[in-house]
């Protein structure tokens, strides 16, 4: 058998892990590369084999790091099966096509514009590349086992991280291989904690959060603080949001907030059309979360729901003191760039950073002090206060990592930590070495292990 490690590895996107086993080939996720420009880049070179010599897809999550490159699989060749879990199938559509959307809507600026480097800016792939992808999805229940193909085994197990996030346990060749797809957090506001798995022989496992841990400080105090000193001065609050569960976490946060009296009577909005179509999948997969449904109903009815760019425009025009969530959470791309050519340059704003920066992202930037940062092809001086609330991530930190292993019983052969930057995946390393004795190790993107 064959491993392959086709994207994220020293990195936290990009996410493709390929298997080969008797003819046939699995490939675990297939992200999209974010952040530094020569990570970006790959995104446009093809899969080191045919995409359409790849039999199936399966799908840990519906994050664009785990799911975006699927449109040019497909464009590629690809004609198999892509399993996942019945919100993860919904996810994936709702970021899929909204990832087409704005890569195309750039791609038009950048041409009218004239500042892309190329004679003609193109888009990744299309909105009709992106409805291409829906035909192949199949639905799987968590927890049960399926037949992938001849003697290959699945099965979906609850990760938590977002809704419908699941670790993948396969078996073949007599050997059980745990791809962990996004741990989330044991003490998640909306999620439910992750399953621990219990016997394997090799694991993938994330290393996002793999040097750190998250503050044990009261997230809703710091939401409360941020937003009353900057009203107070009649600022705008911006939080760039994740549209999959972190803008729903944060919502939550802020519904308790309001409901305690704790934050004052003003326009709190989330202006992400993706993130307005999640709350329907929290609707209707109400097994999946904390929320009751009545919950749900109270909280979405706080927000102003924003769908219509022209609408936006009247927003950032609208100079009343004001609360934002837009997407997207790592300041790549979306409406919250918007945003940010308007209020990024007025002291009185406040920007709210509450999840995973991946290096190269404007998000990143911002946390490590940028002056300035580059918005569509122009530079915005940088003097609004920039803010970081580390315990809104939906990444369990080095501690939930460790603690995932812990009801093994069994020594696995391996542990492959990816999805990481290489400090935090080598820290981690370490950690799980000096605590369980387990071998670890942390591979290079591109390079090939047989089992």
């Amino acid at each position: 058998m064959k491993i392959k490690f086709i994207g994220g590895s020293g990195t936290v996107t990009g996410s493709k892990t390929l298997i080969e086993s008797k003819g046939v080939r699995i490939l675990v996720d297939c992200g999209l590369f974010q952040g530094l420009k020569a990570l970006r880049e790959i995104n446009w070179e093809p899969l080191p084999i045919l995409p359409s010599t790849i039999d199936y897809v399966l799908l840990t999550h519906g994050h664009l790091d785990h799911c975006g490159w699927l449109p040019r699989l497909v464009a590629q060749g690809f004609a198999g099966k892509i399993y996942c879990t019945s919100p993860t199938k919904a996810v994936a559509q709702l970021v899929l096509l909204d990832s087409a959307k704005i890569q195309e809507e750039e791609a038009d600026k950048a041409n009218k514009e004239q500042y892309s480097k190329y004679e003609k800016a193109e888009p990744l792939y299309t909105v009709v590349q992106a409805e291409n992808v829906l035909p192949f999805f199949k639905v799987i229940q968590p927890n049960l086992s399926i037949v992938v193909a001849n003697d290959i085994t699945a099965v979906f197990s609850i990760a938590g991280h977002i809704i419908g996030a699941c670790s993948i346990t396969l078996s073949l060749e007599g050997k059980t291989l745990i791809f962990s797809g996004d741990i989330g957090r044991d003490d998640d506001v909306l999620m439910f904690p992750p399953t621990k798995p219990l016997i394997a022989d090799y694991i993938f496992l994330e290393s996002t959060y793999g040097n750190r841990l998250h503050p044990d400080l009261d997230v809703k105090k710091e939401l409360e603080s941020y937003i009353n000193s900057t009203i107070e001065q009649n600022g705008t609050v911006i939080i760039p949001g994740f549209a999959v569960e972190r803008a729903q976490s944060i919502m939550y946060l802020l519904w308790k907030l309001k409901t305690e009296g704790r934050i004052p009577n003003i326009p709190y909005i989330l202006d992400t059309p993706m993130g307005a179509s999640v709350l329907d999948v929290f609707l209707e997969n109400m097994q999946w979360h904390k929320l009751s449904a009545n919950d749900c109903h109270e909280m979405f009815k706080m927000f102003r729901i924003v769908s219509e760019f022209d609408q936006t425009m009247r927003i950032i025009e609208d100079p009343q003191p004001k609360v934002i969530i837009a997407a997207s959470g790592m300041v790549t791309g979306g409406r919250v760039l918007s945003y940010f050519e308007k209020y990024i340059g007025i002291k009185k704003t406040t920007v709210i950073i509450v999840g995973y920066q991946a290096e190269g992202t404007r998000g990143r930037k911002l946390l490590d002090g940028a002056d300035e940062i580059k918005i569509y092809g122009k530079y915005y001086p940088v003097k609004a206060k920039i803010t970081q609330i580390e315990g809104l991530s939906a990444h369990g930190d080095q501690e939930d990592l460790v603690n995932w292993l812990s009801a093994l019983k069994n020594n696995p052969k391996c542990i492959y930590l990816v999805h990481g930057e290489n400090l935090p995946a080598e820290e981690l390393r370490i950690k799980i070495k000096d605590k369980y004795g387990f071998k670890c190790t942390v591979p290079f993107m591109g390079s090939e292990i047989e089992i």
